[in-house]
């Protein structure tokens, strides 16, 4: 990696105000680049390739502070560095161990962390976000994956009222709903209940008692370490977001530690690949579709035959904290 010596302009920014942008040609990497930057609570102005670059050069945002260059640097990256007068342009990488190598990951990110605190001369890079002293305070040992569409809410919601927050487990939420809706979803659900409900707008961390809602115009991963990673790529395929993609990914990083539910909704999402993951021991259950507004999602879980619980809001409720009860026990006995 080589880069400019200046950091002129940068010296009285705080790192919230720093803008960056990312050139880099391999999709993996961009998104490596895209959640470490905003992990690190810089402002990401743009990721894309040298021919995104070229298309979009009139409407790039000329005030950039970093550049992080992992492409060929011709006449067009250095026209657009120039123009935008930057502080500081770092070229030539590593490349980013895939999510689910959590360990290398993570080493891979700490190594830019620290490049980037150097060469800007922002020691608050490296300071250690207070977040993390209170995750520990709440760790959870279950995920909670929630999928639904027509008439969830309110299934979802009485699923809650009857789910006590103190449990060590963490929601995460897939919603079929319309795009000019979903920011009115978490006041619906947390409504006379103590689950804080929030929509996923950046990288973060699953935490014990709280519902992170997966959004509609962006796909997110979940990685071995408790991660939610916000991609830049749209959802694929007719369901926005797709439950039966996320259901798959928490399965296979998750295993016996995840536990799905499905409820009440139309069509058949959640249950394309339930045949794939049968080996990772996961939990499916799902709300009795004689009480669903939409039956045909849950009934869809029912007819793969690997559904392994029936009932209500409330008694799922009352299931999933009867069966972290169940497990707790059988750990101690041992």
């Amino acid at each position: 990696m080589r880069d400019s010596d200046s950091t002129l302009g940068l010296k009285d920014k705080n790192k919230g105000s720093v803008k960056v942008m990312v050139i880099a040609e391999d999709h993996h990497q961009r998104m490596a680049f895209s959640d470490t930057v905003r992990s690190f609570g810089l402002i990401l102005v743009g990721c894309m390739s040298q021919e995104q670059l070229r298309k979009k050069s009139e409407t790039i945002d000329p005030a950039i502070d970093i550049w992080l260059i992992d492409s060929d640097y011709d006449d067009n990256i250095v026209t657009a560095t120039t123009g935008s007068k930057a502080a500081a342009i770092l070229i030539g990488f590593s490349q980013a161990p895939y999510l689910n190598e959590a360990c290398q990951y993570a080493k891979w990110q700490r190594k830019l962390k620290r490049k980037l605190a150097h060469t800007l001369a922002l020691p608050t890079l490296l300071e250690v976000p207070a977040q993390k002293t209170e995750n520990r305070d709440r760790e959870w040992q279950y995920v909670v994956f929630l999928g639904a569409s027509m008439g969830g809410p309110s299934a979802i919601k009485e699923f809650l009222d009857n789910l006590s927050p103190t449990l060590p487990v963490c929601l995460l939420l897939a919603h079929h709903f319309n795009s000019a809706m979903i920011g009115t979803l978490p006041r619906v659900l947390n409504r006379h209940n103590d689950w804080p409900c929030h929509l996923i707008t950046s990288s973060q961390r699953l935490r014990a008692g709280q519902c992170l809602i997966a959004p509609i115009n962006r796909q997110i991963v979940c990685d071995s370490t408790g991660r939610v990673i916000l991609l830049e790529q749209d959802w694929m395929g007719e369901y926005k977001p797709a439950i039966g993609q996320i259901l798959k990914n928490t399965s296979d990083v998750y295993g016996s530690e995840l536990i799905n539910i499905i409820f009440s909704g139309m069509g058949n999402d959640g249950s394309q690949y339930l045949d794939l993951i049968q080996d990772n021991h996961s939990q499916l259950w799902v709300q009795d579709p004689s009480l669903s507004a939409c039956p045909s999602q849950p009934q869809a879980i029912i007819d793969s035959g690997y559904c392994d619980f029936i009932g209500s809001p409330a008694d799922l409720a009352k299931k999933l904290t009867d069966y972290i009860s169940e497990r707790a026990v059988t750990a101690s006995s041992f």
